[in-house]
């Protein structure tokens, strides 16, 4: 039986703490904050261990092993989705975006849809079947494989009632994919006050250490940042993440001998990722391409000033010279600009000083949850 003005919400996510990244950040945030308004929430991800002890949420997930053989995966996350989705008002969809539209075919629930990029383009990518940009990715036709892959990815997208997504920019590119603008609602990412963190200790003896945050994957250009940090006396690099470019990059390190100067911290949950940031003193985000990147807004929130690619959605966050510093992503300018960060304290407190003051302002997250609990009731019917 329905809680009385409140939803049932099938929240449904391809990652989940332990694992970091923005959905794993977003997710358990927004769960946690319906749960406490009176909602319903249960959550299906998946998970590499799925003996986690998840008690400290107040709602229920359901993790499904993500090692398994994918059509067995595939069959699991359907079945599982049309088990628990019998009862809900709706789906909320953060990834397994295609599981999710499949079982809906018999759930016949709404659907809202939460898209932060183009699954299309980043496996293609992986698979090294193209090597365009995201923006060049949109526009340029393929072979038959990666066409149907753009093809099927505009069809889940196309199946919801609403698709929020965290940028203007996304919001132009998703409208490419035949999604109508009157479907498409921008709802910028936003972060709850980070308080009380200590610092991690690092393992470097370097004076000034920079930190970048994802997942090690070749659009993410953390060789770049490797190869800047080479040309610039005592300066340190943790990187936290893990992926298929690790090996890659350790050997980088190796071969420019600063071995001893770059920290692979590996994939660390959110309490240690941030503790590990607030060790250093300049956030580094290289990338070719961001939706809206809730690390920047972590990295802002910390007191760390901000050094990234002008790409995406990070200009809607990062002003140049306001509150951090932003790079054209054609131009050799990273190792200049982090060293102009590394000898210059004053610059990197004044950055580091508005870049909070913009998170708090801009990227408020009462704003950010009201707006979405808002679209949630709206689509399912209900009215508070």
């Amino acid at each position: 039986m329905q809680l009385q003005g409140k939803l049932r919400i099938l929240l449904i996510t391809g990652i989940f703490p332990p694992d970091i990244g923005g959905p794993a950040t977003y997710v358990p945030q927004v769960a946690r904050a319906l749960a406490e308004r009176g909602h319903k929430i249960i959550v299906v991800t998946l998970s590499d261990r799925t003996g986690v002890d998840d008690s400290e949420y107040p709602f229920r997930v359901v993790r499904l092993p993500r090692g398994l053989f994918k059509p067995w995966r595939w069959f699991l996350a359907v079945w599982t989705i049309l088990k628990l989705g019998r009862d809900m008002d709706v789906l909320f969809i953060n990834g397994l975006a295609f599981e999710a539209v499949l079982a809906n075919f018999l759930l016949r629930k709404p659907m809202v849809q939460k898209v932060v990029g183009d699954l299309a383009w980043e496996r293609a990518v992986a698979r090294a079947w193209v090597c365009d940009n995201f923006e060049e990715f949109q526009v340029k036709h393929y072979g038959l494989r990666v066409e149907l892959l753009k093809a099927l990815r505009s069809w889940w997208t196309r199946r919801a009632d609403k698709v929020i997504v965290p940028s203007c920019y996304l919001a132009h590119w998703v409208s490419k994919w035949g999604v109508p603008e009157n479907k498409l609602v921008v709802i910028h990412n936003a972060l709850k006050p980070i308080n009380d963190i200590q610092p991690a200790k690092l393992p470097l003896k370097t004076p000034v250490n920079a930190v970048t945050v994802g997942r090690l994957i070749s659009w993410k250009r953390v060789d770049t940042i490797i190869k800047a940090v080479a040309h610039i006396e005592n300066m340190g690099l943790v990187i936290i993440g893990d992926g298929p470019e690790r090996d890659r990059l350790e050997r980088i390190a190796q071969d420019l001998h600063v071995a001893n100067r770059v920290y692979f911290a590996g994939q660390r949950d959110n309490a240690e990722t941030l503790a590990l940031m607030a060790a250093c003193d300049i956030f580094i985000l290289n990338s070719t391409y961001e939706g809206l990147p809730h690390v920047v807004l972590e990295a802002m929130s910390l007191g760390l000033p901000v050094v990234a690619t002008a790409v995406g959605g990070t200009p809607e966050v990062v002003v140049d010279g306001a509150n951090g510093v932003l790079l054209d992503p054609t131009k050799d300018m990273l190792a200049h600009k982090m060293q102009d960060l590394a000898m210059d304290p004053a610059k990197r407190e004044r950055l580091a000083k508005q870049g909070q003051q913009t998170v708090s302002e801009k990227f408020n997250i009462q704003s950010m949850l009201e707006r979405t609990e808002q679209l949630l009731v709206e689509v399912a019917g209900v009215h508070l």
